[in-house]
């Protein structure tokens, strides 16, 4: 039994340490948990307008969100909105002071802050009946606007500085020809004051510019005086919660009805506005004004006595400018003040598509350097082809003195009979002149055949020199029968010392126009013909005959000559058109070669082929000109 107890004292020690352990983490950890646990700071945020009216919306909201970010207290913010001061007749704020009286009754808030000159004014008249102890922030209130004498130790004003001259001078800076400056402000109690205001603060301006005042216009007037104003006038937007008419207007859309008919530019000295609607220029900045109202204030919640927390007047930060008013107004950067900062620049074409750019422009370089390698390809194909066409002349010329050469007997028979004519023509007139009676009559008869063979024999001279005379590739619209004719006139005699029947067949009233050079044309009939002539030669005996034929298929002009003679082997029907491929045992081979090019350089086909009753048939085509 005695064991039993004394385990049963020592346990009773243990469990004895093990409470006072417990006793001293829990005091150890109490003022974390107490922290941890705390109760949130109740902040009361009194709005003037409306928590959506412009400006006061803008920093209200930025206060808002820097508050909740850097505050290390919980927070449970009440936001309020007195809304008597968006009418010219506001009504007696007793109502609202008792509804915000029996609101906070049992637990006022840790800090009131008022945004906005209206809402600082209600604080600064309720504030022993609502608050009297709580500490008070009046802050994006106008210094003008704070009653000094009856602020209190609890009280920490942030306010601003409006300097209207400042504001109104940026403008002729930036737009030195302006003459007028129409500012656009309702006729509420806090508005008429302002107008006032401005009115006193730009006295210095009125030799330099004249001013129009809309205080007392309904906005609907407005709308329509600013859509027809005169040249080089500008816009200043004020405060526009309720018109002379007592329409209550909404701040950023009263301006943007505004610029969607103003024909002249819009300047502000809000922020809040900028980005959307007006010029811009030196303004309050948001940002500035919320940091230092939350510095303020968590200074308060943190134990700081307000009357020794002191803000000096945020005047306009550095001035900024809408790019995109900047262009449509054609204000000219060099004319901004030195320093400003411009926002909402458009990218330039480069700098939007630099990658699209650099691919168009590495494609349009790679184009071009293929380009420029076709055209200097092209240069060299016709530069060969202009060599090439010059050699076929020369070649074809040299052919021409061979062919010329083989009707050597035809053209000095041709010749021999006009000049024989002429001789015994000549000398039957002398033996008439000797006569008593010359019979004039009949010498004029001789005279007439005189005439005739001596044209006859400049006709086979003319001919000769249009063939043999070496000129370059001329191509002309031509009659096609009248230069086979030509021919025929040469090869005549020359079929009829062969034996051979020449004959030439014309479609009657019928003109074959094509365009080429008639001497190489010519050329190409006379050869046809010649190697017809040799290849009737070659026979022994049968009818000796050469057809040339022209006539039209299609829309080509045909020229077809044929001979029976022993036709072409079908083993050389293919290889008969191929340089220095002849059958002749004296021949070159470059004649048929020739003709083809001629042919092919006029545009046209040649081909061969045997005639099923003997001999052979070749047929050109060219062209027909319409």
């Amino acid at each position: 039994m005695i064991g039993h107890v004394v385990m049963i004292a020592r346990g009773g020690r243990s469990w004895g340490l093990c409470l006072v352990f417990l006793c001293l983490l829990s005091v150890a950890t109490f003022p974390a948990t107490l922290a941890t646990g705390a109760e949130p700071k109740r902040v009361l945020l009194l709005h003037s307008f409306g928590r959506d009216f412009l400006p006061w919306s803008e920093y209200a909201r930025s206060i808002k969100a820097n508050l909740e970010q850097r505050s290390p207290w919980p927070l449970d913010i009440h936001e309020h909105t007195l809304l008597n001061a968006r009418f010219t007749a506001p009504g007696p704020e007793g109502p609202f002071v008792e509804y915000l009286h029996s609101l906070y009754q049992g637990r006022p808030p840790d800090i009131v802050m008022s945004v906005g000159g209206p809402a600082a004014g209600f604080i600064q008249r309720h504030r022993r009946e609502l608050f009297p102890k709580a500490p008070m922030v009046l802050t994006t209130v106008e210094e003008r606007l704070i009653d000094r004498a009856v602020l209190t130790d609890n009280d920490t004003v942030v306010p601003v500085r409006n300097d209207f001259i400042v504001a109104f001078r940026n403008v002729l800076q930036v737009l030195p020809d302006t003459r007028s400056i129409a500012l656009v402000i309702g006729a509420s109690r806090l508005e008429k004051f302002w107008l006032e205001e401005v009115k006193k603060d730009v006295r210095p301006l009125e030799g330099r510019v004249s001013f129009i005042w809309y205080g007392d216009l309904s906005f609907e007037d407005i709308l329509k005086q600013a859509s027809r104003l005169p040249e080089h006038t500008v816009l200043f937007w004020g405060l526009m919660s309720v018109d002379a008419a007592g329409v209550v207007h909404d701040g950023n859309v009263a301006l943007h009805r505004l610029h969607a008919v103003a024909n002249a530019p819009i300047f502000c000295f809000e922020e809040a506005f900028f980005g959307r609607d007006i010029v811009g220029g030196p303004m309050h900045s948001i940002p500035e004004l919320a940091q230092k109202t939350v510095d303020a204030a968590l200074r308060i919640l943190g134990g700081e006595k307000p009357a020794n927390v002191k803000v000096e007047p945020i005047e306009y930060a550095v001035p900024k400018y809408d790019w995109r008013e900047l262009q449509r107004w054609g204000i000219e950067e060099s004319n901004l003040p030195q320093g400003s900062e411009i926002l909402f620049r458009e990218p330039g074409i480069w700098e939007r598509y630099r990658w699209q750019l650099a691919l168009i422009a590495a494609v349009i370089l790679i184009q071009a350097s293929l380009i420029s390698g076709l055209l200097h390809e092209r240069r060299r194909r016709r530069t060969a082809e202009v060599e090439s066409r010059q050699r076929l002349s020369e070649l074809a010329h040299v052919n021409r003195y061979a062919a010329v050469g083989e009707l050597t007997t035809s053209i000095a028979h041709e010749l021999n009979q006009p000049l024989g004519a002429i001789l015994t023509n000549a000398e039957s007139a002398e033996l008439m002149l000797k006569g008593a009676s010359p019979d004039l009559q009949e010498l004029r008869e001789i005279l007439a055949d005189i005439r005739r063979d001596d044209q006859r024999a400049s006709e086979v001279i003319r001919r000769l020199r249009s063939v043999l005379k070496r000129t370059p590739f001329e191509v002309r619209s031509i009659d096609l029968n009248e230069t086979v004719r030509e021919v025929m006139g040469f090869v005549a005699d020359v079929a009829a010392g062969r034996d051979v029947a020449l004959s030439f067949h014309a479609p009657p009233a019928n003109v074959l126009c094509v365009k080429g050079d008639p001497i190489q044309l010519q050329q190409v009939v006379l050869n046809l013909i010649l190697n017809a002539l040799d290849a009737i030669s070659e026979a022994k005996s049968g009818k000796r005959e050469v057809r040339v034929m022209t006539g039209r298929a299609g829309h080509f002009a045909e020229i077809r000559i044929s001979d029976t003679g022993v036709g072409i082997a079908v083993d050389d029907l293919k290889s008969i058109f191929e340089p220095f491929f002849t059958t002749k045992p004296l021949g070159m081979g470059m004649g048929l070669t020739i003709v083809r090019s001629i042919v092919e350089a006029h545009g046209g086909t040649i081909s061969a082929e045997n005639q099923t009753y003997g001999g052979a048939l070749f047929t050109i085509r060219l062209p027909i000109v319409h």
